[in-house]
């Protein structure tokens, strides 16, 4: 396996496990058009997790990796979400909006890793 899959399991892990400590934040980045949002959160925490789990395990990762695909496409509206209400807030800080932008092109590489681990 190589470090780019283990890291990004890693990462898909902890976030995941964010989604039911820290659930509010997540909320928040929910469009606004979804109902039960915090239903939302952690349905997206479960499948973060076992995704990630999944890519760090040879026998599991195909299913992993495409799950982590899935999972990043499915909530790229949230990012989109995240940014939208960060450039319209007055009260955002300037760091926190430049990096809602910016963390929209990290889902293409993202993406890459998660189809590299669904090759693997």
């Amino acid at each position: 396996m190589t470090r780019d899959i283990t890291i990004m399991g890693g990462a898909f892990i902890g976030m995941g496990l964010l989604h039911f400590v820290r659930p509010a934040p997540f909320e928040n980045i929910v469009p606004k058009a979804l109902p039960r949002k915090k239903d939302l959160v952690y349905a997206s925490g479960v499948v973060e997790i076992a995704a990630g789990a999944m890519m760090l395990h040879p026998r599991t990762r195909r299913l992993g990796g495409l799950g982590a695909v899935g999972l990043l496409a499915g909530v790229f509206p949230a990012n989109l979400q995240m940014t939208a209400d960060a450039l319209r807030s007055s009260r955002a800080p300037g760091y926190y909006k430049v990096g809602t932008v910016l963390r929209l092109p990290l889902q293409a590489p993202m993406i890459r890793i998660a189809l590299k681990a669904a090759r693997a």
